[in-house]
């Protein structure tokens, strides 16, 4: 927790002119994001991740999101690595990408997003249609190929993003590569504290547009995130609902939240709303 001198000399909110200058680096840096992207998938896996990582780190570090993490995450000896993590802002892709770069399932009408849309596009991300579920056997079989090819891949089994105070229940659905291939699945909570320590209201993308969302991320001096990876939950021999509880109850432990218990009538299996 901050001292009393530091919660009374801290600025809880930034100056409006360098909120704009915050937000002038922003877009040039999303440009050189876009420009780098059309090179992208002509790259090998290793100048890949390491691409990913140093643009995503570098978007972090423009928007002040002050990132750590506990825990390992896949070493490159692990071939086949899955990576299932609670959902709370659009910040959850880059805060990844910065410490275990791979590729991600997301809403198809990120697509549609100005910029951000096609840098995700040209990135690999794998967009599901949230209203046909029958897209989800289509996926499925995008995300074992590359598992199988030795790439990561992140998904967020809530479907949807939640204010970082509870968890929601995690759909199995999205999960069954993992058993198809034999990869290991790495539970990672995610969490987000503002300047005093306390879970932050503003970089949660609930209900919200891009552009709020970024005018709320960008009036903060700083926010924290932490990824807590717990350990890998070895696929052999589980179907894909036994990986959703374990990784569920391990996320739910790393962050003192409780189990999500399912809706009555909720499918278990079916992505509501994946980001």
């Amino acid at each position: 927790m901050p001292t009393s001198e530091t919660s009374a000399t801290t600025p809880t909110t930034t100056h409006h002119l360098t909120q704009t200058f915050r937000a002038v680096r922003l877009l040039l840096h999303i440009i050189s994001g876009l420009i780098q992207s059309a090179i992208y998938p002509h790259l090998n896996q290793p100048w890949q991740r390491r691409m990913a990582k140093n643009w995503s780190a570098r978007l972090l570090s423009i928007l002040r999101i002050r990132l750590r993490y506990q825990g390992t995450p896949p070493p490159p000896e692990i071939p086949r690595a899955m990576l299932a993590a609670n959902h709370v802002s659009w910040l959850d892709v880059y805060s990844l990408q910065t410490v275990s770069p791979g590729r991600f399932v997301a809403k198809a009408e990120i697509r549609g997003w100005p910029l951000l849309g096609w840098l995700s596009r040209n990135a690999g991300t794998l967009f599901i249609e949230r209203s046909k579920r029958s897209d989800t056997a289509r996926i499925n079989k995008h995300i074992g190929e590359a598992l199988a090819i030795g790439d990561r891949v992140a998904v967020f089994p809530e479907g949807t993003t939640g204010d970082g105070r509870a968890l929601m229940h995690f759909h199995a659905s999205l999960l069954q590569p993992a058993v198809n291939v034999g990869a290991m699945l790495y539970p990672v909570a995610i969490r987000y504290t503002n300047i005093t320590g306390e879970i932050s209201t503003e970089a949660p993308f609930v209900n919200i547009s891009m552009m709020e969302s970024l005018r709320r991320i960008l009036r903060e001096p700083w926010i924290n995130v932490e990824l807590i990876f717990g350990n890998p939950i070895n696929s052999s021999g589980k179907n894909r609902r036994e990986l959703a509880r374990g990784a569920e109850h391990a996320i739910a432990s790393a962050l003192s939240l409780p189990v999500p218990h399912k809706a009555p009538g909720t499918p278990s299996d079916r992505p509501s709303e994946p980001q």
